[in-house]
């Protein structure tokens, strides 16, 4: 951790159509950046939108050139939208945060001075989830439980992507060429000193959520299960052995009694259910051996993780990413 009396702190936040919420955003976070250090950035990650998001967060900069930007050339979602953020903040502390206040900007003064304690990670942790529907805060608790029981790397429960990471996690953080963006799962693995802050998560100021909605939570899930353990794999082979016997059983069980003359409870009702369960197994074995073949085929191709469009208030030297 830097030790100079005035840290430069970034605070990178990935937007898509969040016209409603920037201003409120700005207004409520640039005064509390103030009074934790003088030196500060605001980097807004965004992903061309057909509202006038950027419109705002221009109009935010030309009164204070501590609010930066950048637009790509598509969109790329919010993983890659993050990590570009990342890789152009320059703080010798970088707060992740959403813009729709749903990540309370008052939290950021006690992620700085865990910071300052020396943790390397402080992660908000969320006791409440007000404005998510019941499904989605199942899938959520399952995923954790899931993941955490199987994957090489102990995610903490009921986080998202808002936390302040030091100098060295960012460092490595960039380092690091996985495609999937599962930030959650890279800060993990980078590892250093980590610790959680407790909050209330309250709903959207404004507007409906653009990121992360049932289905992309469900993507970030299987990042998450398929990008840091093997687990699955192993699982589809157990799976596999066991139905072999179990299937082996039936038909030495069958030969018994045909050979000693007892009926064998065997139709065609009973054929047909075996066949399809069989068939599902299978099918489910080739589609867990998809999931990691698919990530490997996206790792190979080695095609950059975000492209820049434009860069407002930011060094223009490495526009694109690999």
């Amino acid at each position: 951790m830097e030790t100079h009396a005035q840290p430069l702190l970034s605070v990178v936040v990935p937007v898509f159509k969040e016209e409603g919420n920037v201003d409120e955003f700005i207004g409520r976070i640039v005064p509390l950046l103030v009074s934790l250090t003088p030196a500060f950035e605001i980097i807004f990650a965004l992903d061309p939108s057909p509202d006038r998001t950027a419109e705002r967060i221009l109009a935010a900069r030309e009164k204070d050139d501590r609010i930066k930007l950048i637009t790509f050339s598509r969109r790329f979602g919010q993983p890659m939208a993050t990590l570009a953020g990342l890789k152009y903040a320059r703080g010798d502390a970088v707060v992740v945060m959403d813009v729709d206040l749903q990540d309370p900007p008052e939290l950021v003064t006690e992620m700085f001075q865990k910071w300052r304690e020396g943790y390397d990670v402080v992660y908000a942790q969320r006791r409440t989830r007000e404005g998510e529907t019941w499904i989605k805060r199942v899938v959520s608790a399952v995923g954790f439980k899931i993941i955490n029981r199987i994957a090489d790397v102990e995610i903490p429960p009921n986080t998202g992507d808002f936390r302040l990471m030091s100098r060295r996690v960012i460092n490595e953080i960039n380092r690091l060429k996985e495609c999937h963006g599962f930030l959650r799962g890279m800060v993990a693995l980078v590892g250093f000193r980590q610790t959680a802050i407790l909050f209330d998560r309250p709903p959207r100021f404004s507007g409906k959520g653009n990121y992360n909605r049932f289905l992309g939570s469900l993507r970030i899930g299987f990042n998450g299960l398929f990008c840091f353990s093997n687990y699955a794999l192993t699982l589809s082979t157990q799976a596999g052995f066991v139905i072999a016997l179990c299937s082996f059983l039936l038909g030495l069980t069958y030969t018994v009694l045909k050979i000693f003359g007892f009926p064998f409870p065997l139709g065609n009702p009973t054929i047909v259910v075996l066949v399809l369960f069989l068939g599902g197994v299978q099918l489910i074995g080739i589609g867990i051996l998809g999931e990691y073949m698919g990530r490997i085929y996206e790792e190979v191709k080695q095609r950059p993780r975000f492209i820049i469009d434009s860069l407002h208030g930011l060094e223009s030297s490495n526009s694109r990413e690999r």
